[in-house]
């Protein structure tokens, strides 16, 4: 047997993770406790997930103050009648009687340790004796005056069938615990192990935890060194917790024999379904008839709590209550439930539901049996489907190379499905050497997307080398990959190298157009760059695959096209909708986002920057969100939201650096700065921007460097550094000159009017002005015009000063860029005319106003669109766009932020 892992690697918590809610409520109970009021709080869940650490933990800060009582019930002495409360008196601190009946107790713990407060603990109180559950509960509902005492009990949760109505605690009030969430489970884990867990070996044990923290400390214990770190391969199923799951399989054990036998189905029925479908009654129903069962018989289990019936689906009320029946059962018992199982789901339709019970029911390795579930995994089916089918399909196999190659593959399309927690758990398995290309391949699509993208870079061109034998087309993906890795850091010859090598591989016109393209741009052939990447907007302008779309709107981007950028992002985005993969939407979001903030749509772009964002959270991909909170970041700045913008800048920043970001840093740095600006914070600003624009070792990424030069021109001169701003405007000369970029005219004419002596820069803004009018975007125009009528003013031409200065709050108003539009208005009332002050809501559409008002007032979605006689649907659309336009999180803040714009004197 090998060592398990020595206690220098897995240590016990020191504290308790994501019980942050628990532990105030807990605080807050002492709290009274000690002012002199009493109260009662029972702490319920599933085993494992935290009770006794809980009332440890309150029991421990309740301090030296309270005369504390604690006891944990002991299930031997359930039959002897007031066990509990003699168990629980021997703690007090002189010898104590019971009370001669229930009514006594309360007036006898007026007694003990008088007239300190008293802090009663019972950890598993429903193991008690019923005697003493109802003296306890008599004595919480029927105090003695004068005295304050607090009962803190944990117990089971209680349900209409396993109830015990005298001593039922379930009219108490109650603190129901949930499993963890999974980043408190990460930081569970991270103390567990150290942090040197494999990334692959966490996903499994965070998957197979479930979020029961004495279950993942159990798992982990059990892991040596070497597999924790990812160089042995795992035991599956994980061993540890056993007990625990014990303690789930007991919650059933009083059932019928019918019942259970229901349940198991129930188990094995799940085995095939989607996480969290539950299993299909129509299935059960047919599999209980063949064994002889009446279906109804599930009903105890319902009234028990083990699981809900949810119309033609069942699910068990706790996920490790299913795990705990399937392993609990004898082996031959589970066979032949999965046989039964396979042989009630007939016909064509369902091959690969039957196929995987047969795997389910195999007693070791099928050849035959994994051939046919190999072939399972095609199109159509969900990539979700083809990763369970090849998963299955590789545990079958006999020849380790084949295992290790169906694993890999299996990892591919459970990346493909959005799950890339399950690919690298699956990479896990792939135990042969070498490893196969396909598993470099998927490890540097997971890294791509939430990882070091210069490792991801390395991986993609590993696996291009394995693959371009004989899987040349993932070998060219791997190669894109590599590419945009060496983009997302900056490393313009890495990209130019990778994108060289896929000129090798004999690809399609529109991407080899895109690749020449974009070498020949990046190493200055610019006109013949812009031909090629002209063409494959041309040719990729007919095609519905996202990739290629994807493509299509960087090219656009690089050639200045913003209008085509943000229709091919929208047809990605439509196409990624439709057919998928799931692991493509965040960067359709992002890629779109970012087109409508180039084009100046900030409120568009907001809106499909936070549902990129929450796909991204949901999906694992940190560096994507990474990348969005960049771009909200950048929407914030325009909106003038310096609270949201820095926190996202902010949360950026988080992954930017360890993952080698560069683009995303950039774009973060420059939101802040330019929320600086919009600000008044001349010289912050320029501090900021001065690193990114100028030579020198710290400069920003060469995609946007050039674009953040007009915000640092602006902020240099009026902090008094023309002498840098001089030095940049030289370089954004020159790219004015090769950049189609509609904007980049209009800016360089503004940053050389800035920089201009009194007699030609009013010159320059007119030429900037006149650029603007051939290009549009309204908060790139309104800044020229408010710099240009600052300008006037301060030299006392304040007539001439208005009409720009009005042009301007109107534009920054009508793109909802708020602080911009109040640094407007004060120009103008500087300059002698009356401007009116900008209210939250002003960037809302009528419409939505509506809707913010009536959810503003309380109405629930569906009484808003019986107010508004719209769909539910639509109130939700507007709803969702409301809360991204106006930084707001939650119902209460849009109520308090619409309390304040009624409170504003400028508002009728």
């Amino acid at each position: 047997m090998p060592d398990v892992t020595p206690s220098t690697t897995v240590r016990s918590p020191l504290r308790l993770y994501g019980r942050s809610g628990e532990l105030t409520i807990l605080a807050k109970l002492l709290t009274r406790l000690r002012a002199g009021s009493g109260g009662a709080l029972v702490l319920t869940g599933a085993p494992g997930l935290g009770r006794t650490a809980l009332l440890r933990h309150a029991m421990d800060g309740a301090g030296t103050e309270p005369v504390l009582l604690h006891t944990t019930a002991a299930p031997a002495e359930r039959l002897l009648p007031h066990s509990g409360l003699h168990a629980l008196l021997r703690s007090a601190p002189s010898p104590t009687p019971p009370p001669t009946g229930t009514a006594g107790l309360p007036a006898l713990l007026a007694t003990i340790g008088a007239p300190r407060p008293l802090l009663l603990c019972v950890d598993d109180a429903h193991a008690w004796d019923g005697a003493s559950r109802a003296a306890l509960v008599h004595a919480i509902r029927r105090p003695a005056p004068g005295r304050a005492v607090a009962v803190l009990l944990t117990a089971a949760e209680q349900h209409d069938g396993a109830r015990d109505l005298a001593g039922d605690f379930t009219a108490l009030p109650a603190l129901r615990l949930g499993p963890l969430d999974r980043s408190a489970s990460h930081e569970l884990l991270d103390r567990l192990t150290g942090g040197r867990a494999d990334p692959g070996v966490r996903e499994e044990l965070l998957r197979e935890a479930a979020g029961n923290p004495r279950l993942l400390t159990a798992l982990t214990a059990r892991l040596t060194v070497d597999q924790l770190a990812g160089r042995s391969g795992l035991p599956h199923p994980l061993s540890g917790g056993e007990s625990l799951l014990d303690a789930y399989a007991a919650h059933v054990d009083a059932l019928p024999d019918d019942t259970r036998l229901l349940l198991l189905f129930a188990a094995a029925a799940e085995e095939h379904e989607p996480e969290g479908a539950g299993a299909d009654a129509a299935v059960l129903l047919r599999a209980g008839g063949l064994a002889g069962v009446d279906p109804g018989r599930l009903g105890p289990a319902e009234a028990l709590g083990a699981v809900r019936i949810d119309g033609e689906r069942v699910h068990f009320a706790q996920p490790l209550l299913r795990r705990a029946l399937l392993r609990g059962a004898p082996p031959a018992r589970r066979r032949a439930v999965h046989r039964l199982l396979a042989t009630v789901l007939d016909g064509p339709h369902r091959t690969l539901p039957r196929l995987v019970q047969r795997a389910c029911a195999a007693g070791g390795h099928d050849a035959a049996l994994a051939e046919a579930l190999a072939r399972a995994a095609c199109p159509p089916r969900p990539h979700a489907d083809r990763a369970t089918a090849l998963t299955r399909a590789a545990a079958l196999s006999t020849d380790e190379a084949l295992r290790g190659e169906r694993y890999a593959a299996a990892a591919e399309h459970a990346w493909l499905a959005g799950d890339p927690g399950g690919a690298r758990a699956l990479l896990t398995r792939v135990r042969t050497e070498p490893a196969p290309g396909r598993a470099h391949y998927v490890r540097g699509l997971v890294a791509l997307r939430d990882g070091p993208v210069a490792d991801a870079g390395e991986a993609l061109l590993t696996a291009a080398g394995l693959l371009a034998p004989s899987d040349r087309a993932r070998a060219v993906g791997a190669l894109l990959g590599a590419a945009e890795a060496a983009w997302l850091t900056g490393d313009v010859p890495g990209y130019v190298r990778a994108m060289d090598r896929v000129a090798g591989h004999g690809t399609e016109p529109a991407l080899d157009h895109f690749r020449a393209g974009m070498c020949a741009v990046l190493g200055g052939r610019t006109d013949e760059g812009h031909a090629l990447l002209r063409g494959c907007l041309d040719a990729d302008g007919r095609t519905g695959d996202p990739a290629a779309l994807l493509r299509s709107g960087i090219a656009a981007l690089v050639v200045g096209d913003v209008d085509a950028a943000c229709r091919a992002g929208v047809r990605a985005l439509a196409a990624v909708r439709a057919h998928g993969p799931e692991a493509l939407l965040p960067q359709a979001l992002e890629h779109l986002a970012y087109g409508e903030l180039r084009a100046g749509r900030h409120a568009p772009a907001r809106v499909h920057a936070y549902e990129g964002l929450l796909a991204a959270d949901r999906l694992g991909q940190r560096n994507a969100a990474a990348a969005l909170h960049a771009v909200l970041a950048m929407a914030a700045s325009v909106e003038g939201d310096a609270r949201a913008c820095a926190e996202h800048a902010s949360s950026a920043a988080a992954d930017t650096g360890p993952h080698g970001l560069a683009q995303a840093a950039t774009l973060a740095t420059w939101a802040v700065a330019r929320a600086d600006l919009a600000a008044g914070r001349h010289t912050r600003a320029a501090a900021r921007l001065a690193p990114l624009v100028l030579p020198g070792p710290r400069q920003g990424h060469f995609a946007v460097r050039m674009l953040a030069v007009p915000c640092f021109v602006e902020a240099a001169v009026l902090a008094g550094r023309g002498e840098e701003a001089r030095v940049a405007v030289e370089e954004f000369t020159g790219w004015t000159a090769w950049t189609a970029d509609p904007q980049a005219p209009a800016q360089l004419a503004r940053c050389q009017a800035l920089l201009a002596p009194p007699g030609e820069a009013a010159a320059r803004y007119e030429e900037a002005r006149a650029h603007h009018a051939r290009s549009g975007g309204d908060f790139e125009r309104a800044r020229t015009e408010l710099l240009y009528g600052q300008w006037l003013r301060r030299r006392r031409r304040t007539r001439e000063a208005r009409d720009p200065l009005r042009d301007a709050l109107v534009a920054f108003e009508r793109c909802g860029a708020r602080s911009w539009a109040g640094r407007a208005g004060g120009e103008l009332r500087a300059a002698g005319e009356s401007a009116p002050a900008q209210g939250p809501v002003d960037p809302l559409t009528a419409q939505q106003r509506r809707v913010a008002r009536c959810v503003a007032e309380g109405a629930t979605n569906r009484e808003v669109a019986v107010r508004l006689s719209v769909s539910p649907r639509t109130v939700d659309h507007h709803l969702r766009n409301v809360f991204a336009v106006l930084g707001v999180r939650s119902r209460t803040e849009l109520a308090r932020l619409l309390d304040r714009d009624e409170e504003n004197p400028a508002n009728p």
